[in-house]
């Protein structure tokens, strides 16, 4: 595997931006001011894989998401404790009480133990993550460390919210108010995809613990008060965030795909502990849900309908690598949408990612070479609001605005843009706003280099040293006027996939043909 350099500006913990930060909350399906509920410091926890397959793009999308939070949450002078945690059990193949368990069933199609499995997809995923320059998580909680947790979470409100079938433990989701507001509502179509399980109570009703079938041995199964078997996916986040970062949090992320089913039964299990184990012991709370906000991004999309395993064939980050693309214009693609609105996933969108993307590494190479000193690599956000060139001041008050509002970053993208094709104003101070700004966003401007952003795809016909070669043959038969066969190694190139670049000092690039 390819590996890609990262790294974020640091940002102190006083540099304090004007435009007061607003979220969208989906509880209230509103965009409110954000406070954090202990004083400069932010909570936060992020719904992360199951490690029964490589992560799809449309998957990754959560974490570039959360990753903006994040970096806009520091950009405001908070301090942040993230954590995003890893199912290696428990996520059946519906996302109801129906099908296999995934873990099961991709051991089973491998002849690979669940361990191997998860361990293998893991570490896949943390690529994925380092390769998108994401910030690593203040911890990654492993569902199967918490297996404890979680049964002595399910025996506290078991007695008054739980009832138990032949298959496992149920939650019964009409002894709490207001189930499924989250999703619109109780009776939301989402509940259409639940398969039955005969002895519920109610459709929405969902297992908290599900008990190993007669005479089958499972590869990841524990001893239960219900029985020998495994957690429900549900209950996992609920005691891993508990567990973590205390409830109430700040702030809960995921996929929208987890506003209908997932994330309105973690806020059940987590209105029914507060109630049997809070401070108002004796009714569950309506207001109370585990987490302040509720955050969602929407779904990556492709011709077809919405990216998803289950169709085959889906596209991975190691897929677009693969071809030639640098993961970060996939970073770049997503910026250039609103977490909360469709973002269409197509080779052109893409190849448009990667041209923006070599255009503001080639403008800001440009600047370095310029450059008299090193302040860009640490900006301080406070002195740049008081010192820097009247030019600038504007562009920092937007980009502060655009990301504050919401993390509207379709709004910010062009303003690093004019940052940095801005003329008259002394190079340094311009770095240090692109650094400040890159801090953000994400895009490792201050490191990447062009030479960085042209990788080899997989199937390339012919090897770098070889093009090398190539071009010095091209340029003696030039400097002897034998422009026939200067045009001939040109035509070769291209034939094989290599673009041949005249005056330009990278010389060369591989011509992509995404499919």
């Amino acid at each position: 595997m390819r590996r890609f350099a990262s790294s974020l500006c640091a940002m102190s913990d006083d540099q304090h931006i004007a435009a007061p930060l607003r979220l969208f909350n989906s509880l209230t399906r509103t965009i409110e001011p954000f406070a954090p509920i202990e004083d400069n410091h932010a909570r936060v926890y992020s719904c992360g894989p199951t490690v029964y397959n490589y992560a799809h793009l449309g998957n990754l999308r959560a974490y570039v998401f959360t990753d903006t939070l994040r970096r806009t949450l520091l950009w405001k002078g908070l301090s942040v404790t993230h954590i995003i945690n890893i199912t290696d059990v428990g996520h059946l193949t519906s996302d109801a009480d129906a099908g296999d368990d995934k873990m099961e069933a991709a051991a089973r199609a491998s002849a690979k133990s669940i361990w191997d499995i998860a361990a293998h997809y893991t570490q896949a995923f943390k690529q994925n993550i380092a390769d998108l320059n994401i910030i690593a998580p203040s911890e990654w909680t492993v569902a199967t460390d918490y297996v404890p947790q979680m049964i002595a979470f399910a025996e506290r409100i078991a007695p008054a919210h739980c009832y138990e079938l032949d298959s496992g433990l149920y939650f019964d989701s009409a002894t709490v108010p207001d189930y499924g507001a989250l999703a619109g509502g109780r009776d939301d179509a989402a509940h259409a995809r639940i398969d039955p399980v005969a002895g519920k109570r109610n459709p929405s009703d969902f297992a908290i613990w599900r008990k190993s079938p007669p005479g089958e041995q499972r590869q990841m199964e524990w001893d239960s008060p219900w029985g020998k078997g495994a957690p429900g996916w549900h209950l996992e986040c609920s005691v891993m965030s508990q567990a973590r970062l205390g409830h109430p949090f700040d702030i809960h992320t995921g996929g929208i795909d987890h506003r209908e089913i997932h994330h309105p039964n973690e806020i059940a299990q987590n209105q029914a502990f507060h109630a049997c184990c809070g401070p108002d012991v004796g009714a569950a709370e309506a207001g109370f849900t585990g987490a302040r906000w509720w955050m969602h991004n929407n779904f990556l999309v492709d011709r077809s309908g919405k990216m998803s395993k289950s169709k085959g064939g889906f596209t991975t980050l190691f897929s677009l690598i693969d071809a030639g693309v640098h993961p970060l214009a996939y970073r770049l693609l997503c910026l250039g949408a609103h977490y909360r609105s469709e973002l269409e996933f197509s080779a052109e969108g893409v190849g448009a990612a990667l041209t923006r993307l070599k255009r503001l590494v080639m403008g800001v190479e440009g600047l370095k070479a310029r450059s008299e000193g090193v302040t860009w690599q640490s900006p301080r956000l406070d002195y740049l609001r008081a010192n820097m060139h009247p030019k600038l001041a504007p562009l920092l008050e937007q980009f502060d605005a655009a990301i504050s509002d919401d993390l509207m970053t379709p709004r910010a993208l062009p303003l690093l843009e004019e940052a940095i094709a801005l003329k008259k104003v002394p190079v340094d101070e311009k770095l240090c706003l692109i650094a400040a700004f890159d801090a953000a966003l994400g895009l490792n401007l201050m490191t990447l280099t062009r030479a960085d952003l042209r990788l080899q795809p997989r199937d390339a016909q012919i090897a770098p040293e070889e093009i090398e070669a190539e071009l010095e043959r091209r340029a003696a038969a030039r400097a002897d006027k034998d422009f026939a066969l200067s045009d001939e190694i040109r035509d070769a190139l291209i034939a094989r996939g290599v673009d041949v670049m005249d005056g330009d000092p990278l010389r060369w690039d591989w011509r992509l043909t995404l499919a």
